[in-house]
């Protein structure tokens, strides 16, 4: 008997049965027994409220890593639609963009009496800068060779080459080109040149400034319309520093042009040598 009562087993057993008969028996309000419902009630109270109160934190864990991986999935879901929200931006500023590019082709188209082909460019040649480069254009489309080719912004340059189905341009900065140029505030003639140093630099080197001339650092230049090859009053950039030689008549300056040579994607080319090159 005594080896029963140091199991550890046999007494939690022996308690265990005790409460469910002293529970039968303090069931009726009225039960003698009532007392010792009580006197057992008290000490238990305690253990099962810190009981339910594990209870209820263990389920409010449960609560709040379930509301934690909802979260984590709806800002996963937002953050999907913010970037496609960003993408779609995107796409209107570039059509913006686009639309202002076309704007402004359009003025010229009233400007000249030609007709005006828009196009993009498909390919280029090796380096940063838009010097040589093709548009996707040719002869098929009435493109001829020295046909003046601009942007919305001004003067880019001229197709030097005309397949049927593309074409190839020689920008203002490449140092085989060569411009008949006026400044815009004194109307005096020049020479706007490609210089093998200055193109590294998207820009053009302006040539035979007579000295008794005004010219000043800001000063516009624009095509002359004295030669066949460009129309005159074709924006082409602003001087943007004056070299003076000592003894010499004549000096220069350095033109940046108005046209990004470093991001174009799509020109216009200006239809005035095709019909001649037709003619006997």
């Amino acid at each position: 008997m005594r080896r029963l009562f140091e199991n550890k087993v046999f007494v939690i057993i022996l308690v265990v049965l005790l409460l469910f008969v002293l529970a039968a028996f303090t069931a009726s309000e009225d039960s003698k027994l009532s007392v010792v419902r009580n006197v057992l009630t008290v000490p238990l109270t305690p253990m099962q409220t810190g009981i339910q109160g594990v209870g209820n934190k263990i389920k409010d864990s449960i609560n709040f890593f379930k509301d934690a991986r909802t979260a984590r999935k709806e800002n996963e879901e937002l953050k999907l639609q913010i970037q496609e929200m960003e993408r779609q931006l995107e796409k209107v500023q570039r059509l913006q963009e686009e639309y202002e590019e076309l704007k402004k082709l359009l003025s010229f188209k009233t400007q000249f009496s030609q007709d005006l082909i828009g196009c993009n460019i498909i390919s280029k040649e090796a380096g940063i800068w838009f010097e040589i480069f093709t548009i996707d254009v040719g002869s098929r489309d009435g493109i001829g060779v020295n046909d003046p080719v601009i942007s919305s912004d001004g003067l880019v340059g001229r197709v030097s080459k005309v397949d049927l189905l593309s074409s190839k341009v020689v920008s203002i900065i490449d140092t085989d080109s060569s411009v008949m140029a006026r400044l815009s505030k004194s109307r005096d003639l020049v020479v706007l040149k490609g210089d093998e140093q200055l193109r590294t630099r998207g820009l053009c080197r302006l040539d035979y400034i007579p000295p008794d001339v005004d010219v000043s650092v800001g000063d516009k230049v624009e095509t002359s319309g004295m030669s066949s090859l460009y129309p005159k009053g074709i924006i082409i950039g602003e001087i943007v520093e004056i070299i003076r030689n000592e003894g010499q008549f004549d000096y220069y300056a350095i033109v940046e042009p108005s046209v990004d040579f470093r991001r174009l994607e799509e020109v216009a080319v200006i239809k005035v040598n095709a019909e001649e090159e037709k003619l006997p």
